[in-house]
């Protein structure tokens, strides 16, 4: 492996982080991302879907189509975000999972950071 071929992490204090969630309509998708924008819990929120998931719940295993939401936040504001997705989604046990931005556009990362400012 060559050092291009290496991805170098200029820091290790994560200061952004995708989080997702999904839901089981196009409408009840655009609202948790929506909501979670105007609140500035997140710069942006992009949906994907439909998707077909396949999971265990009450004793069986379900196959349902949904649509993932996907949050482009800071990592700071993710404690609100969580909370905020909670309170809005409809399901028992919804995903709200957030992955840490490792590294990426210094230009972008900061436009999160600004975006998804407390005010």
């Amino acid at each position: 492996m060559t050092s291009a071929d290496r991805l170098t992490v200029q820091s290790t204090t994560v200061q952004a982080v995708i989080a997702q969630t999904t839901t089981d309509s196009a409408d009840k998708a655009a609202a948790l991302a929506r909501g979670a924008v105007e609140a500035r819990l997140a710069a942006c929120a992009q949906i994907v879907g439909p998707l077909t998931s396949v999971y265990h719940w009450a004793g069986g295993i379900e196959t349902t189509q949904e649509w993932q939401v996907l949050f482009k936040a800071t990592a700071a504001r993710y404690p609100e975000l969580e909370r905020h997705l909670l309170a809005a989604h409809d399901y028992e046990t919804p995903e709200i999972i957030a992955t840490p931005v490792v590294a990426g556009s210094p230009a972008y990362l900061s436009w999160i950071t600004a975006e998804a400012a407390a005010r």
